[in-house]
């Protein structure tokens, strides 16, 4: 691993990349898994600030999003509340039919003006925990809806389409 590889984690409802948080992460495990949540959040935060600008005014926001990733690392398990809203995974490690499939999703929300998530995950211990069998795979609001394929624009739409009708609506 490199240590300049960078991990997303969910501050309130954003994510944010941090530089060398998996490398801390895994230096911590061996060497003070033992320690409180509170040190290990304050610890990360000291070691991860070197490379990352953290905003004082969500340094605490910071060191519960750092406990929860850290628990998560140590493969314990974490409370976390789902982002509201539309969520849409492509899953793949980036080949040109994943990338494909990205730049399609992308698109279709942006006609549509959907509002939502779209990520693509490349770990494949990421992309396993989805129990797909093959790439690229789709998954809308934790659901996969496609897997092997790069579908048809039009049955995306439908598929959004589709998981949009589910999302409570935010507005009154």
């Amino acid at each position: 691993m490199r240590e300049s590889d960078v991990t997303q984690i969910r501050i309130n409802s954003n994510l944010v990349g941090i530089v060398g948080l998996k490398q801390v992460m895994e230096t911590l495990a061996r060497d003070d898994a033992h320690l409180a949540d509170d040190e290990i959040g304050n610890e990360i935060m000291k070691r991860v600030s070197e490379k990352n600008y953290i905003p004082a005014q969500a340094k605490e926001l910071y060191v519960n999003a750092f406990i929860r990733e850290f628990r998560k690392h140590l493969g314990e398990p974490v409370d976390e509340t789902p982002p509201e809203g539309l969520r849409v995974l492509v899953l793949g490690p980036g080949c040109a039919q994943c990338s494909r499939m990205e730049m399609d999703v992308r698109e279709v929300m942006a006609e549509m003006k959907l509002p939502g998530e779209l990520l693509h995950v490349t770990d494949y211990s990421e992309i396993g925990k989805y129990g797909v069998m093959g790439v690229p795979a789709l998954v809308i609001n934790d659901k996969v809806v496609c897997v092997g394929v790069t579908p048809h624009r039009n049955k995306i739409k439908e598929w959004l389409l589709a998981a949009g009708s589910t999302i409570p609506s935010t507005h009154s």
